[in-house]
């Protein structure tokens, strides 16, 4: 059994290296080893929150899914983030989790399938993205989840034709 001491820290952590990823996702001409550092902090981030004792929620578990995907779509690898968009996903469906973890997890599919080249996918998830944020609370919220899905390439005009 996990100490209240070893889980409080386990979670503080977990939120430390969840935002210095997200600093080093939001920096331009990221070195070689940021890349890995970046990749190795959302993993390990991850990995914190799921120890036990953090009161980590489900919305945590996604979270830091969708996290450790769209690190991985930075990194322009789109196998193992269409595997973590799954995963948050999933998570999201098993926990009744919807607002904008939910548009997130679609969101992430979307980024996925469009860094794995394949633009109908990524069309297809995208759309079920913005049908999911029709349904978010608050304005803000969506309009973070629309202005997302913006920066997601779509398909060439030769796909188009």
């Amino acid at each position: 059994m996990t100490s209240s001491d070893e889980a409080l820290n386990h979670r503080a952590i977990g939120i430390e290296l969840f935002n210095r990823t997200w600093e080093l996702m939001g920096q331009q001409d990221r070195s070689i080893e940021e890349d890995d550092a970046m990749l190795h902090m959302a993993h390990a981030s991850a990995h914190h929150w799921r120890a036990e004792g953090t009161g980590a929620t489900a919305n945590n578990l996604a979270r830091s899914e969708w996290q450790v995907s769209r690190v991985y779509t930075v990194l322009g690898r789109g196998e193992p983030a269409g595997y973590h968009a799954r995963r948050c996903l999933e998570i999201c469906q098993q926990n009744g989790i919807g607002d904008w973890d939910l548009a997130y997890a679609y969101e992430a599919l979307a980024r996925a399938a469009s860094v794995a080249g394949d633009s109908t996918a990524a069309g297809s998830w995208a759309e079920r993205a913005r049908l999911a944020a029709d349904d978010i609370a608050e304005d803000d919220d969506r309009d973070a989840v629309i202005a997302d899905l913006a920066t997601i390439p779509g398909p060439s005009s030769e796909d188009a034709d």
